[in-house]
């Protein structure tokens, strides 16, 4: 259910963005692998889009690629992101990029483990934002709990 997930203005993002941040969401840059605030970030919670706040991962489905770069299996929703062929850098990639803020958020491919579907989504940690288990409520992300959370029960009915 895509709430109020919108693209801030230019002005907007340049306020509230770092100088990593918006060169990774607004100008396609990869940040340095290892060298990240989620690489070896494992606590319970999603991570969204820094621009929109769009849910994109869920901590159930990251892990340990060891490529330098927070990875998972999987996305929350196909809802919210999309894919694109990239061939920068004499290569052909998938592109990974937020779907209602157009954020680039990283790339995907078919390495990941094959026993969670064999993706691998590489994602920027200057992307995104961690939303932990503990506050996912009042951010608004409740009805997300279940996916993190195995002691919740699915009350939203």
């Amino acid at each position: 259910m895509a709430q109020n997930y919108k693209k801030p203005s230019k002005e907007e993002l340049m306020e509230k963005l770092d100088e990593l941040q918006y060169k990774v969401t607004q100008e396609n840059a990869t940040e340095r692998p290892f060298n990240n605030t989620y690489n070896s970030h494992f606590q319970k919670g999603i991570y969204v889009d820094i621009v929109s706040g769009e849910p994109l991962f869920a901590s159930t489905h990251k892990f340990n690629s060891g490529c330098g770069w927070p990875a998972f299996s999987k996305p929350i929703s196909r809802e919210f992101i999309k894919e694109k062929a990239d061939f920068s850098h004499n290569m052909h990639r998938i592109e990974v990029r937020s779907k209602h803020a157009d954020s680039h958020l990283g790339h995907v491919f078919n390495d990941g483990p094959i026993e969670e579907g064999g993706l691998r989504y590489c994602i920027n940690s200057a992307a995104l934002r961690f939303i932990p288990l503990e506050k996912m409520k009042e951010e608004g992300y409740e009805e997300y709990i279940s996916l993190v959370d195995d002691n919740s029960s699915s009350h939203n009915k």
